[in-house]
């Protein structure tokens, strides 16, 4: 058994991109930034931050299209995906990101227009964007099965 899990709590560094593929599928992208904070050798406190490039398919992107904003602070939860390509000169390429089957906004109500949609979503197909190859929506986890490590 192995398990591809990642949690995240962080904040939007840009509006989300909202599309839809060819056959008419919402695709949402936006990045999050983490931040962690910790004291140096010499005591002095110090801020890493880390940004994370978030997919989001279906239903769930319509959601993150209409109601997310640059800065509001959201819960997410997926899988960790590795995608390949070539670029023009035809050198391979690689990207990491987080496909993500479950956000929740975070902070009070009041923050960055979470008490109604930021816009209306953009309607237009786009043939750039496709499905993921893999469905893991089906897939249990019982925290009772053995794990082996």
């Amino acid at each position: 058994m192995s398990v591809n899990k990642v949690i995240l709590v962080g904040n939007l560094g840009k509006d989300p991109e909202l599309r839809y593929t060819a056959s008419g599928t919402a695709v949402c992208n936006f990045s999050i930034a983490t931040t962690e904070s910790y004291k140096d050798r010499d005591g002095n406190r110090q801020e890493k931050t880390e940004w994370h490039n978030i997919v989001v398919w279906r239903q769930l992107a319509e959601i993150c299209g209409k109601y997310l904003a640059k800065g509001k602070q959201i819960y997410i939860e997926g899988k960790l995906q590795t995608r390949k390509w070539e670029d023009r000169d035809g050198n391979p390429r690689y990207t990491t990101e987080i496909v993500a089957d479950q956000m929740q906004m975070l902070g009070r109500a009041g923050d960055d227009n979470s008490a109604g949609p930021r816009r209306e979503p953009r309607q237009e197909p786009s043939m750039n964007q496709s499905p993921p190859q893999n469905n893991y929506d089906n897939v249990q986890f019982n925290p009772d099965d053995d794990i082996p490590f």
